[in-house]
């Protein structure tokens, strides 16, 4: 069985946390809940977070600090920043994708998520199996 992957889900939003926290789960992922920025970011710097999901508007630090601290910490995570201003989104940010609330099915956000985590892990490496590793090794060694 392949390790479920980590997700870094972060909204104030005690409803909209707990519906994609759900939906997450269902799929398969494990996910980390938090309701603050702060709270976040220590549960990131903890490790094992795969990806990150956030709320840009919260109190405190909001998503977009948020995620150049995760960019800081690990440039290769991806984040997805979600907000209900569209507008607000116009401020530079280093999030991988912005998707605004409410304009989106649940589908699309879980393949956006699956292909994100695709493009982290990078292309899947071709299966050798073991005789035929050594096999190979060996006649290289032969050849040379």
């Amino acid at each position: 069985m392949k390790p479920k992957k980590t997700i870094l889900c972060v909204d104030d939003n005690e409803q909209s946390l707990s519906i994609r926290k759900i939906l997450l789960e269902t799929r398969g992922y494990r996910v980390i809940a938090c309701n603050n920025g702060a709270q976040a970011i220590e549960a990131f710097q903890r490790g094992g977070v795969d990806l990150v999901l956030t709320d840009l508007m919260m109190p405190g630090i909001d998503g977009s600090h948020l995620i150049e601290e995760v960019k800081r910490i690990s440039p290769q995570t991806p984040a997805v920043l979600f907000s209900g201003r569209v507008k607000i989104y116009e401020r530079d940010t280093l999030a991988d994708l912005f998707l605004p609330k409410g304009m989106y099915e649940p589908a699309e956000l879980l393949e956006r998520i699956r292909l994100m985590l695709i493009r982290k892990r990078g292309p899947k490496r071709p299966f050798v199996a073991p005789a035929r590793a050594a096999a190979a090794s060996a006649t290289a060694a032969t050849v040379a």
